[in-house]
């Protein structure tokens, strides 16, 4: 049997060392996953998960989350989740609690929560805050005023001025682009001793995006997917690609058929990568096999993924193919 180990994408160090304290203990692969998530998301330097994550066009910060457990595929979501700063504790908590179901998007989730006795936090950090409002600024000072409104209109009736300045406020968000350095959503994945496989998955989404849009992070076979049989698999980036191509069940199918794991990333993202798209954004992959090898592949080079073993005492980075 393969001995645990746990990997993630770009970030996730923040939280890897925690996950392999668990493994080392003889937690389950689902404990290590949760605990490493939970690590990122309560870093507010990380913008793009959890407290600090960067909120969408309203500016307010929507978490969605996932497990997947790889021996029985149970599976656990939240999506456009608000006030909890946890979404992989609540992830969980729906696939343990809730077995009738797999996803809970917006109030209700925040209802499960609630019930649940999750712990309420504000999201949106000042920094994030501060960011927000540059992006929309920077935005506002190309286009001067949209349909000869300001943004702060009174609450009045709806005319054709007031739709043509919603459809180009839409447009405005579009084209609003990440913050620079380091982002995206967190894809971490654990093999524990007794040979379980468990795949987590959390983000804030596109930031900016628009109210209520729920990304590939929780949506089964899209961003997360796990059969223990062949192994797990999560994305990255553009999560309406991945949702169009199915991407992360994509990864597991070829890796069902012997494919290194790598090199399954890689073509699970070419398949992806021919679908028509304007909007396109790169999308990553990342992978683990039942017998503890992985690999990951990315649209650009430079791309990295972390690693740790029970005899690790830091992060390993390796490096991502190329599409």
């Amino acid at each position: 049997m393969a001995q645990p180990v746990i990997i993630g994408s770009e970030r996730s160090e923040a939280g890897l060392p925690t996950g392999i304290e668990v493994l080392r203990r003889g937690g389950s692969a689902l404990d290590a996953v949760e605990a490493a998530m939970r690590c990122c998301e309560d870093n507010p330097a990380d913008h793009y998960v959890g407290t600090g994550g960067l909120p969408n066009a309203r500016g307010e910060v929507e978490l969605d989350a996932s497990v997947m457990i790889g021996s029985s595929r149970r599976f656990g979501a939240v999506g456009a989740m608000r006030g909890y700063p946890n979404p992989i504790s609540v992830a969980r908590a729906v696939l343990e609690r809730l077995p009738q179901h797999c996803l809970l998007v917006g109030e209700g989730a925040e209802l499960f929560a609630e019930e649940n006795g999750f712990t309420k936090g504000e999201l949106l950090t000042d920094e994030a805050r501060r960011i927000w409002r540059e992006q929309l600024q920077a935005a506002a000072a190309t286009e001067g005023e949209v349909a000869g409104r300001s943004v702060e209109g009174e609450n009045t009736s709806a005319v054709p001025g007031d739709r043509r300045y919603r459809e180009a406020a839409l447009d405005l968000v579009r084209r609003l682009a990440p913050h620079e350095g380091p982002w995206g959503t967190i894809n971490i994945m654990a093999l524990d001793a007794s040979g379980e496989l468990c795949v987590g998955v959390s983000t804030s989404g596109y930031p900016f995006k628009y109210p209520g849009r729920v990304g590939d992070s929780a949506v089964p076979g899209a961003g997360n997917w796990c059969d223990l049989r062949a192994g797990g698999a999560a994305c990255t980036g553009r999560g309406e690609l991945s949702m169009r191509g199915g991407t992360a069940r994509s990864v597991v199918d070829l890796l069902a058929l012997g494919t290194d794991p790598a090199e399954a990333c890689r073509l699970g993202l070419r398949e992806a990568a021919g679908l028509p798209d304007e909007f396109r954004a790169e999308l990553r992959a990342l992978a683990l096999t039942p017998d503890g090898r992985h690999g990951g592949a990315s649209g650009q080079p430079g791309s990295v993924y972390a690693v740790m073993t029970l005899d690790s005492t830091a992060p390993e980075f390796h490096p991502r193919v190329v599409l």
